[in-house]
């Protein structure tokens, strides 16, 4: 495998509370995680710094072979732990309060990856099938799709778009959606904040995945591209791709 994660601050906002990594474990498998913090007084940061540090300590210590049950079981643990951390966290300090973080990770083995999400923050994957969103958004807005009170294109500049119903850290009980699906040589898992999916369109994202560059280059273009088309967000991303070679942050 070979996996990248950027991100960058934007045009428009202060800080950066978007945070993430892609990660190999001595099993020589892939985490790749992107979280999108948010709260006031930058407590966004530090919820999504919590939940990528936790995380990856954890990862770091797997030092066997992942069945997808195991890697779905890993993951609602790890995501259930995390959860309880950042809320203990915000009821402790005062200035954190209310906050919160997104998750999108997936774990990437040689036959499948297993993605879990929470809020808005997604994974597409380009096979030779084309290129799709396997993840759903935990939004107000996508609610009100799936109800058919909106169109998709209504959507775009509904008042409430970034309304969130559910996040990792702002309750002391959530759930989550995992899900597991085949991984082959040339498949290619994009994982990104809504900074990103917010401004780049789909045939966009597809378009760079498929033009034959460097997986870090890739990673350069889409948020240029997001920051050209305005950057008003954070934007974070990782991208796996499945091939023999393997290059990845190691823990």
């Amino acid at each position: 495998m070979i996996a990248f994660f950027k991100t960058d601050q934007g045009m428009v906002r202060r800080n950066n509370e978007d945070n993430g990594g892609v990660f190999f474990n001595s099993a020589g498998n892939c985490l790749a995680i992107v979280a999108d913090g948010m709260g006031g007084h930058n407590a966004g940061e530090v919820a999504s710094q919590i939940a990528v540090s936790s995380i990856r300590e954890e990862w770091c210590a797997v030092e066997k072979e992942f069945t997808p049950d195991q890697a779905e079981k890993w993951l609602r643990t790890q995501i259930t732990a995390v959860n309880e951390k950042i809320f203990k966290h915000s009821q402790t300090h005062k200035e954190c309060d209310g906050m919160g973080t997104t998750i999108v990770a997936a774990i990437c083995t040689p036959l499948f990856a297993t993605v879990v999400n929470i809020g808005d923050s997604r994974c597409y994957l380009l096979n030779e099938n084309g290129f799709k969103q396997i993840t759903e958004d935990h939004s107000l807005v996508n609610e009100l799709i799936k109800t058919g009170q909106i169109s998709r294109e209504d959507a775009e500049l509904h008042p409430r778009k970034n309304v969130l119903l559910k996040t990792v850290g702002t309750e002391s009980v959530m759930d989550m959606d995992i899900t597991t699906i085949t991984f082959e040589e040339g498949d290619k898992l994009l994982l990104c904040s809504d900074g990103l999916s917010n401004k780049v369109s789909n045939d966009e994202m597809a378009t760079i995945l498929n033009d034959g560059t460097e997986v870090s280059e890739k990673t350069t273009t889409l948020i240029g591209l997001a920051n050209k088309y305005g950057g008003e967000d954070n934007i974070s991303l990782a991208i796996i791709e499945a091939c023999i070679e393997s290059r990845c942050e190691e823990c």
